[in-house]
């Protein structure tokens, strides 16, 4: 059985925190997001200097950065929480039925009363450590067979 420091992929390290000893991680987008989506919109400024209206374009980039820095999800061993660009929602572990896996390595919590809310920034790489944080309320894909 593999603790959740040693299943934790160092990439996702600056997710994990730690609140009244209990361990709660956090998935988040990567901020390199951030930096490609500043340089593409540096690069595109000369081509949109010449377009009348040209700073209606620049709120797209905009809008992506306040998506990296809004959504998240947030796991502890009692609940998840969703927190989208629009707002925010907390399902008790009880509540979900189980998780999907979509397309595009997305995952998705299939709650009691068969709907799906999508978890943002999980990803199937994620599930090990996921099924740690959430105190085994269901299995590790990848455990020892």
């Amino acid at each position: 059985m593999r603790s959740i420091d040693d299943s934790t992929p160092p990439v996702r390290d600056e997710g994990r925190q730690v609140h009244d000893g209990r361990r709660r991680l956090v998935f988040k987008p990567s901020r390199l997001n951030i930096a490609a989506t500043l340089v593409v919109c540096v690069g595109a400024l000369p081509l949109l200097l010449t377009v009348p209206f040209f700073w209606l374009a620049l709120l797209l980039p905009l809008a992506v950065i306040g998506w990296v820095l809004r959504v998240r999800t947030t796991v502890d061993p009692d609940a998840v929480t969703i927190r989208s660009a629009t707002g925010s929602r907390t399902l008790a572990w009880d509540d979900v039925r189980g998780l999907k896996l979509g397309r595009r390595s997305s995952v998705s919590a299939v709650l009691a009363d068969d709907g799906e809310v999508v978890l943002p920034a999980v990803h199937v790489r994620d599930l090990p450590v996921l099924a740690a944080a959430s105190g085994g309320r269901f299995a590790d894909p990848a455990g020892d067979v």
